[in-house]
């Protein structure tokens, strides 16, 4: 037990603590010890701040145990390694979030995003750790994501001391050193930490969570313009007027007073469901089948995770099994021989209730419906110099239907 003073900061004992971090989380292990301790008195706990640097409380070392400063260790290294801070920045500038309210809601989401998988097997909860099932939110879903889905009020009360500092949700603190101040890791060696990190967890995955494996994936593969462009698309689409509403007697419409003794009803929104049609031609790549399945897994974050809201249909020239999304490594991608999409869009249409957007991989060297479906449709393209038939010279495939919203995969970013 330590018998330093509470004024003092205990080095030994929150070394310790990191330590034993590594230890139970060996594949964090680099980014543990790249971190640089400050101390500080301002920061309520422990902090971080994008440059690297871990701010730590004298008295909160003083009178928390060594098995839970383990876990306020990978809780603050993850945000670090998750690029809360910029991601943060990004998501105010897009949604016009301001003040620090608001950066307050960033830091619970974020740590919402972190704690459902980090405690356990070897790290003791911290007192007062927040986690989705205590703002009643679902597990494993991202920062941005969550931020959709509550606000500050009863609930969150009892977090208004949670500061986790820049490194958490972008917004600099009056104890930051700045980037100027000594021990800032540069952008490069941030990069190399990083990947360090998640060669580590794709190299050896044993019991790694599976928020983590996939973030080392696409830490290893990150997004490309054309996914970010691919799910705008998307996202579009689903909530588009129209997509996802139906008629439910369950409540009166508002119109129904107008209109005595006669009963109309409400219209709701019911989440929108997704099939995604996956080319498996013989002219589609093992490579591109490959992005394919990085692509269904972003889609089904677009539904807000709801997996049992996507449906794959893998099509060559005859559509195969309808499956519900589990895991888009369990896809079975079976085909390998000629194109024709028609006959996925038939298969796809014959489901039951029918989806609400159909988004199509492929590499267009297929035949279209003549008629718009009465879903959205967002065609996802794989790039051909060349599109053509080696038994047809004269051959030229159709391109993309008018009706189809279009994002070229895998190259610079077009969309129509």
């Amino acid at each position: 037990m330590s018998t330093s003073h509470p004024g003092t900061l205990d080095r030994d004992k929150l070394f310790a603590a990191r330590l034993h971090a590594a230890r139970v989380r060996p594949y964090l292990a680099t980014a543990l010890f790249a971190l640089h301790v400050v101390e500080s008195r301002q920061v309520p706990t422990m902090a971080v701040d994008p440059h690297w640097r871990c701010y730590v409380s004298p008295a909160f070392v003083h009178r928390t145990p060594v098995e839970e400063l383990a876990g306020v260790w990978v809780h603050e290294v993850s945000h670090l390694l998750r690029d809360h801070h910029g991601r943060g920045d990004r998501v105010a500038r897009e949604r016009g979030l301001t003040g620090p309210a608001q950066r307050l809601r960033m830091n619970i989401a974020a740590d919402c995003e972190i704690n459902d998988d980090v405690f356990g097997d070897g790290l003791a909860r911290p007192e007062g750790a927040v986690d989705p099932g205590s703002l009643l939110l679902p597990e494993g879903q991202l920062m941005e994501d969550y931020l959709r889905q509550f606000r500050l009020g009863p609930r969150t009360q009892h977090l208004a001391w949670l500061d986790c500092g820049s490194g958490a949700d972008g917004r600099q603190r009056q104890w930051d050193l700045g980037t100027d101040g000594a021990h800032a890791l540069s952008p490069h060696e941030r990069d190399a930490v990083r990947f360090r990190v998640a060669e580590g967890i794709t190299g050896r995955p044993g019991n790694v969570p599976q928020g983590w494996r996939r973030w080392a994936e696409q830490a290893l593969h990150p997004p490309q313009p054309w996914r970010d462009l691919l799910g705008a698309a998307i996202r579009s689409a689903v909530s588009a007027p129209g997509v996802g509403e139906d008629y439910i007697y369950g409540r009166p419409s508002r119109r129904a007073a107008g209109i005595p003794g006669v009963v109309l009803p409400a219209l709701r929104r019911r989440p929108p469901r997704v099939c995604v049609i996956i080319d498996t031609s013989g002219s589609v790549s093992d490579a591109e089948l490959g992005s394919a399945l990085l692509e269904v897994t972003a889609i089904s974050r677009t539904v807000g995770g709801r997996r049992d809201l996507v449906t794959v249909l893998p099509c060559d020239a005859a559509a195969q099994l309808v499956g519900p999304l589990c895991r888009a490594e369990d896809i079975p991608l079976v085909g390998g021989g000629g194109t024709d999409l028609r006959a996925g869009f038939a298969r796809a249409l014959r489901e039951t209730p029918c989806p609400d957007v159909i988004v199509v991989l492929t590499d267009g060297q297929t035949p279209w419906p003549t008629a718009r479906p009465p879903s959205r449709t967002v065609v996802g393209l794989f790039p051909r110099a060349v599109r053509c038939n080696e038994d047809d010279p004269d051959y030229r495939p159709d391109s993309p239907p008018e009706w189809a919203r279009v994002v070229t995969i895998g190259s610079a970013p077009t969309a129509r």
